[in-house]
Parts: structure tokens; sequence; C-alpha cells
């Protein structure tokens, strides 16, 4: 059989993943912060796309740029504002003295006395101190050569976040090359800094370091951190009393002792990590018995197509086909984005306002009111598919009169319930953790305390599920949440 080439027509169906609907999906599945920084980027990156600021806002209604309905300015309100600005101020009147070296919420330059407990605004603008400065400040203090205090910075860099060594005296000799005396000098005077228990390098020399600068080195407590750890963890004071040959009782007030005077993560205090804050991409109010929702677009720009381009592109007949192309091409694209962003808003407009309407009782009364619900019920509600809704739904939160929630939060699977509707998981993990919260802290609630519990209002589920929602809640098991009562 010969072979030879042929040409053959034929008809498919197939989906095509167009750069265009590819920056739409992505531009669903953006959350508030990451929204922000897609249009900076793309407005830095699309010449003909641009920030709308038009001329006659001022400052009073610049707020409304990102608002769902816009407002008018009053007439005469920007000349008013340019006349006040327009103001000289006599410099020879200001109390510099004030302004440099106090802080107040409400400045003005007044010459008014501060309070004296009032805080310098450079507390405000300087950096946060961590441990390391915190150690180094402390180390400026100590008569040390400069060989030591070689070794002392080695240490003190490879302490973690909480404040222990990572590192063994083997490697700090062979680092900084000194004698193993000389590392032993100078581990044992950061662990004389301050805070007591750093430097250390586990949690139970932390603690015993703690219980030494207080001068407790021979008692109990310092008994139970060195040798009997793991049962102090458990809480287990009677195989603990059996263990150091004393009495419960002592034991009990030893632990006591330990949990609340002694922290096992000494450098935690001073890290400087930063909080990372929620912002809500949707809000829900209650007004007048009704609830609004309203898109969170404060601070993003309002976007338009770039008029310079558009008029080169109308007016300039003799402009080269390239440069032809290129206007065109990122005109297009820029309507194209901006288009997709107002579709955006829109779906989470819409899903939000499907999830108001299955969850409204979650909205009135609170988390034990959430009915069962999942994403094909919102799809099918709103038209559309079920992917679209889960990339709405994803890192987005919404700010509502029961507080903050994520949108995914909305969504939960159905726990069958004896004689009545059928409760959502959310709502049972919110049961189990209020049960917890309640508890005898002597005689904690076992998984299969609550889950006779949970039956006992028709809620029937296995313990190892309720094991599994306390594990999500992040609340520990039984022997670790035990608290035994000590006599005084």
């Amino acid at each position: 059989m010969a072979l030879e080439l042929r040409q053959q027509l034929k008809l498919a169906q197939k989906l095509v993943m167009t750069p265009q609907l590819r920056q739409a999906i992505k531009l669903l599945q953006l959350n508030r912060l990451e929204l922000s920084n897609a249009l900076q980027a793309e407005i830095e990156q699309n010449p003909a796309l641009e920030e709308d600021i038009s001329p006659k806002e001022t400052a009073e209604n610049l707020q409304a740029l990102s608002a769902t309905t816009e407002q008018t300015a009053e007439p005469g309100r920007e000349q008013d504002v340019t006349e006040k600005v327009a103001v000289t101020d006599n410099m020879n009147e200001v109390n510099w003295e004030d302004y440099a070296n106090n802080f107040d919420s409400n400045f003005s330059f007044a010459h008014e006395t501060p309070p004296a407990d009032a805080p310098s605004q450079f507390e405000f603008i300087s950096e946060k101190p961590g441990l390391m400065a915190y150690l180094r400040w402390q180390l400026a203090h100590c008569d040390l050569d400069e060989k030591e205090m070689e070794i002392a910075l080695f240490i003190i860099g490879n302490l973690n976040r909480y404040g222990f060594l990572e590192v063994d005296l083997a490697k700090v000799m062979e680092v900084t090359e000194c004698p193993q005396d000389d590392a032993d000098y100078i581990l044992e005077v950061i662990q004389d800094l301050d805070p007591p228990g750093i430097a250390a390098r586990d949690i139970s020399e932390s603690l015993y370091l703690q219980l030494e600068r207080i001068g407790k080195k021979n008692s109990l407590a310092a008994e139970i951190v060195q040798h009997h750890l793991p049962l102090l963890v458990t809480r287990n004071f009677k195989v603990l009393a059996k263990a150091t040959k004393r009495k419960k009782l002592e034991v009990v007030r030893a632990v006591d002792f330990i949990t609340r005077e002694l922290t096992p993560f000494p450098g935690l205090p001073y890290a400087t990590d930063n909080t990372n804050y929620i912002v809500p991409d949707v809000y829900v109010e209650k007004i007048d018995g009704e609830y609004i929702i309203r898109l969170n677009n404060d601070d993003l720009p309002r976007l338009k197509l770039s008029t310079h381009y558009q008029e080169l592109l109308r007016d300039n007949k003799e402009m080269e086909k390239t440069s032809r192309h290129y206007i065109s091409d990122k005109l297009r694209n820029a309507d194209w984005f901006i288009k997709s962003l107002y579709q955006r808003q829109r779906t989470i407009y819409k899903v939000m306002e499907s999830l108001l309407k299955f969850q409204h009782d979650f909205f009135e009364r609170g988390p034990h009111h959430l009915h069962p619900l999942i994403l094909k019920d919102v799809a099918d509600d709103i038209e559309m598919h079920e992917s679209t809704v889960s990339r709405v739904t994803s890192n987005k939160y919404v700010h509502t009169p029961q507080g903050i929630y994520e949108l995914k939060y909305f969504f939960s699977t159905a726990i069958p319930r004896t004689g009545g509707d059928a409760l959502a998981a959310e709502s049972v993990k919110v049961r189990i953790k209020q049960m917890i919260k309640e508890e005898d802290k002597a005689k904690p609630l076992s998984d299969n305390a609550i889950a006779e519990k949970l039956a006992g209002q028709d809620i029937k589920i296995a313990r190892r599920t309720v094991a599994k929602y306390r594990d999500q809640l992040k609340i520990l098991p039984v022997k670790h949440r035990r608290h035994a009562k000590s006599r005084p």
C-alpha cells in the first residue's frame, strides 16, 4: 500500500480558550486586593487604558468614584474648596515643636499642650524592633570583646521566631572558630538576657531557664518540665504524681503555675510578622428592614479608553499600518478588559443575591440557622455554570450583620435530622463549638458525649464525624482540655 498525501474537510466543535476568555476567568477568581493590583498592572501595560478622573470632581465627591450609585456634586463646591486651599499660611505661627514631637489624631497647629502619655508620631512611622534588635541592644551593654561579640551575634542570628536556637554548639564553634568554653560562656550570657528562656534548644530547656530565673530550679515544676514534659502536655496528673512521688494536689499546683506564669515560646511576643487583614469584597447591610448588597469598590480606579488614542486612530489617516494595528489592538484589549471587569462585578452581585435568598435565616439569626447548600443550587438559580460560581466564591469575603465570612462558608453539606429539616454541617460545627465552650473544664466532653448530646437534639452523627469537625475547628482532644480543680 503506497503512502500519499490527501486533503480532507472535517467539521468539529472545539472549545477554544481565547486570551480574552482567559483574562475574564482570571479576573473572576481574583479577590479584592488582587483585583486592585491587577488593575494597576493593566493600566501600566496598556497605554490605551487609563484612569477616569474627571476635572469636575472635587475632593468631596471623589469618594463616589467607586460607589454603586454616583452622587452629583453641589454647584459651586469646587470653587469653595479651591479658595480655601489658596489661602496663604503664616509659617511663623506654626508650633513646629508640637508638630515634630507629638502625635494627635485631631492634629492642629494650635498651641495646645498634649497629654503627657500621648504617643510620639515617630512611634507610628518607625519600624518595630524585632527580637534580634532587642538582643543586640542588650549585648551592647555587656562586657564582651570583639571575638565574643562575633560569637554572640552568630548565636542570636540563628534564633527562630519562637526564640529557640536552631544550631548546635558544634556548628557555632565551627563557624566562629572558637573553643567550646567560649561558646558555652556566650550562650549562658545570651540566656541571661531578656526575655527569660531565650536561646534554649527546646521547650523543656526554655521553661527550666524561666524557672531558674525566678529561683525555682529545684522545685517540683522544674522536675516536671525537665523530665516529664509529655505528661505535662497531656495533663495526666495521676501518672505525674506517681512519677514524681508527690501528692496529686502538689502536682496540680505545680502544673497550674507552669501554665499560668511561664511561656513555652519566649520569642513570640517580639515577632515582627505583619498582620494581614481581610478586606470584604461585598457588603450586605440591613437598612429599614431590607438587605442591601453593595460591592466594595473603594480605592479601585474607574477605567476608560484613552481619548487621545481614539482621536489619533480616527483623525490620522496617514498613519503607518503597523502603528494603526498596534493602537487598534490596544484599544480592543482595553475595551475587553473593561467589559470583563463589569461582568465580574455583575456576576459577584448575582451570586451574593442568590446566597442572600437561600441563606436568609442566617443573615437574620446567625450561623445556627445555616441551611444546606451546594454550588448547583446557586448555579441553577442565576443560570450559570457551577465552575463560574466556584470561581466567584473562592477567596472572597462578605461583610454581614453576623460578621465577616468567606463566600464558600455558605455552601455546606446536609446533616440528616430526625423529625425536622436537615442541618448544614457548618451549623453542627457551631453547636459543637458552643458545647465545648460551656463544658466543665474539670470534666470536659468526650467525642462520644458530644455525639450523644447532639442525638438529644435529633442530630445523629458518628463519633468519628464529631472528631473530624473538632479537628477542623482546631479544638484539642478531651485529654488536652482537662483542667483539674485545685483546693485552696
